[in-house]
């Protein structure tokens, strides 16, 4: 049965592992048992954190992002510097990237390698069956009013390759950065192409290892993964997924047994199928008949921009003023899956995040709910990198072959910025992470609520309610409807444990 216009609601929480040492993954065999998927719905899944940073201009906003090749140690040093640390995420081969370390996995990517041993291997026969598919993903509730394709998707026709501005895998995990050479090949050997569904331009990687860099070889078992599971029907995936001859188990063998020749020659039948499908104008059909983009898939994009853009540079991010509303934080990747469907943003809606640090909930909500979507930043590196990730973001999502809903990022104090102050007249939800903001900034922001339209979600970790009723900002009593909600542990990047949020309501 196709997994188009199928809802899932299978959500099984994934573990998460840590650990630290730099050496090549390997796959070693494990017995069979029911996969663990990792949904990224209310129930959470594999962290990964999003950076939001900031104070008036980018409070810190907490995130739930998403990524199937995330980075470690990195964001792991950086949580330490910053609010309280969290353990740092395993890496599902043994390598710890810098991503990671500050956020952990993308929850919301397919859970091809989770089972219940501390290995984390792949259970092929379990993910590979056409007929369980549909249930290793959750499936946001279907929009009307959304087109899933991207305006851009190439389906055949022009057989031009038109140049994409996209960093390339190799560009950040190479020979040329001392990384290793994966799957026993020669350094001669390393270099590979990869195909994606929605353009002819493929992207460069190099089959290597290194401490905090790109695992290629998982990127692009996963990639295929994807394509087979999402982008095809049960009859166009048979040649990918067979569990006995499909080209996602010859990876997955050529991986275990360190057949660097194999897996080329995999990954080379891939492009070429998939490129004659792109031709037939099967994948832009199949886009077409899509009712959500999943999070799984939304999860491992934006792990990709993140790994590409934010994980190299990383270190940025560390510098903050402890005491101010310049602190870092960050909500990972199933806290705004959960939020965006709970505040029942859609893509004719508009969405406001007040302290977008380098873009990360912006990106998630443009692409999961093809809203609108806006973010005011502060800090400057921050906002550097968040250029860098909306620039990716735009040409990755071609790639992918998805639309997504404008993005706007804007640098300053969102107090005094002219063009935030006028999206948050039309928001339909905001997002503040006030965890770590001074009582002066949230009565500030309790004054720019006045401006909101009636019904308008606000998410904020802290209530902007006073609990004494003579408090100076009492207004916040008369003009928000407050709905006391928990989030399950492993949510934010801070702390391990569970914890409260709010989402309030403007009246009219």
């Amino acid at each position: 049965m196709s997994i188009f216009n199928q809802k899932s609601k299978f959500k099984v929480k994934a573990d998460i592992r840590a650990v630290r040492q730099a050496v090549e993954p390997t796959a070693r065999p494990k017995p069979k048992q029911q996969q663990q998927l990792s949904a990224a719905g209310a129930s959470g899944s594999r962290r990964r954190a999003s950076p939001s940073g900031g104070g008036s201009g980018g409070g810190s906003t907490p995130r739930a992002s998403p990524r199937p090749g995330s980075v470690a140690a990195a964001r792991q040093r950086h949580r330490l510097q910053s609010a309280s640390p969290l353990p740092p995420s395993g890496d599902e081969g043994g390598n710890s990237r810098k991503r990671r370390a500050v956020s952990s996995r993308s929850p919301a990517s397919p859970n091809f390698s989770e089972s219940g041993d501390d290995d984390e291997e792949d259970d092929w026969e379990e993910s590979l069956d056409a007929r369980k598919r549909s249930k290793r993903v959750h499936q946001p509730r279907a929009d009307p009013n959304r087109s899933f394709a991207h305006p851009k998707l190439w389906a055949g026709g022009d057989e031009n390759t038109e140049r994409l501005p996209i960093l390339h895998a190799n560009d950040v995990a190479s020979l040329e950065q001392k990384c290793q050479p994966a799957l026993e090949l020669a350094q001669e050997d390393v270099a590979i192409k990869l195909q994606y569904p929605g353009a002819r331009y493929p992207e460069r990687y190099e089959l290597v290892w290194g401490k905090d860099k790109i695992e290629a070889v998982k990127d692009i078992v996963k990639v295929v993964n994807f394509v087979a599971s999402i982008y095809l029907n049960d009859e166009d995936a048979k040649p990918f997924l067979d569990q006995s001859t499909g080209i996602c188990r010859r990876l997955e063998k050529s991986r275990n047994t360190k057949d660097g020749a194999g897996f080329k020659a995999a990954v080379k039948e891939y492009n070429e199928r998939l490129l004659g499908l792109q031709r037939k104008g099967v994948i832009a059909k199949n886009l077409g008949d899509l009712c959500g983009i999943l999070r799984e898939l939304i999860a491992f994009i934006l792990d990709q921009i993140y790994d590409r853009t934010v994980a190299p540079n990383v270190e940025l991010l560390s510098k903050y003023e402890n005491g101010t509303d310049n602190v870092y934080g960050e909500l990972l990747h199933p806290f705004i899956s959960d939020i965006l469907e709970r505040a029942g943003l859609t893509s004719d809606k508009v969405f406001v995040d007040l302290g977008s640090g380098v873009g990360n909930v912006v990106l998630q909500a443009a692409l999961e709910t093809g809203a609108e979507s806006w973010g005011c930043e502060m800090m400057e590196n921050a906002c550097n990198l968040a250029d860098a990730q909306k620039q990716e973001f735009l040409a990755r999502c071609r790639l992918w072959g998805l639309a997504h809903g404008s993005v706007h990022l804007e640098r300053g104090d969102f107090r005094k910025s002219e063009k935030t102050l006028a999206a948050l007249k039309r928001a339909d939800v905001v997002l503040v992470n006030n965890q770590a903001f001074t009582a002066q900034l949230n009565d500030n922001l309790v004054n720019m609520f006045l401006d909101l339209k009636p019904g308008c979600k606000i998410i904020s970790l802290k209530t902007f309610v006073h609990d004494n009723k003579n408090a100076e900002n009492d207004v916040a009593t008369s003009i928000l409807d407050v709905e006391h909600l928990t989030y399950p542990e492993e949510y934010v990047s801070w702390t391990n444990a569970s914890g409260t949020f709010c989402i309030s309501t403007r009246k009219g």
